[in-house]
């Protein structure tokens, strides 16, 4: 691999670090009797309230239509996922370190596996939470779920719900984005069988014979 891949790689699993301090995901509510909105964080770790009382806020409100609360401790994701993530950055680093392009691929794979999974997981988990509701709920509408939307906006009774990718979201994308970007790039190299000067059985079998 080149040297500049490397690099580049080297950074780019650093940035996963981010992922610990930016959220991943956020999902935001407005309403007539919410004009400021209510919204949710979703972190590596946790599930926090956009505002101070938000979460709680939201919990009252699901209570009334039957909605199971957001309880972030009891939900086994937000254990391991942190751990996932500092997998993926050691791994990053090896293939920098490593300079292989077998690594390097099997770390995009895990990039990919990684973000398909927590995607899967967090459509699983709103499923379940808005079709999963208490028979003995005070306020029922017959035929009607709750399911917050996986991307984009949604409207839930007299609720607009969005969901987009938050700051850590976009860091996340931006990383395979650019693992994906550097193996294709050394793959057509390897391809074209470009020599570094760290491969001199590459060169090309004229620069030999010009020799």
């Amino acid at each position: 691999m080149l040297r500049s891949s490397r690099v580049i790689l080297a950074v780019a699993a650093l940035l996963l670090g981010a992922l610990y301090v930016l959220p991943l995901w956020r999902i935001d509510l407005v309403a007539p009797q919410y004009p400021e909105g209510l919204g949710l964080r979703i972190l590596v770790d946790g599930i926090v309230g956009r505002g101070p009382n938000d979460l709680n806020s939201i919990n009252n409100l699901n209570h009334y239509i039957g909605m199971q609360r957001i309880e972030p401790d009891a939900i086994p994701e937000l254990r391991y996922m942190p751990w996932i993530v500092a997998g993926l950055i050691a791994l990053g680093l090896a293939v920098a370190a490593i300079g292989r392009r077998g690594v390097l691929y099997a770390w995009l794979l895990a990039l990919v596996a990684a973000a398909t999974a927590g995607l899967v997981d967090f459509w699983r988990w709103g499923y379940d939470y808005g079709h999963n509701l208490d028979p003995g709920a005070a306020i029922q509408v017959p035929g009607m779920s709750y399911q917050p939307p996986l991307i984009g906006p949604k409207t839930l009774l007299n609720f607009r719900a969005e969901s987009w990718p938050d700051l850590g979201g976009i860091v996340a994308f931006a990383v395979v984005a650019t693992a994906l970007a550097v193996a294709v790039l050394e793959f057509r190299r390897a391809r074209r069988r470009i020599p570094t000067p760290a491969e001199p059985h590459l060169a090309p079998r004229h620069s030999v014979l010009a020799a």
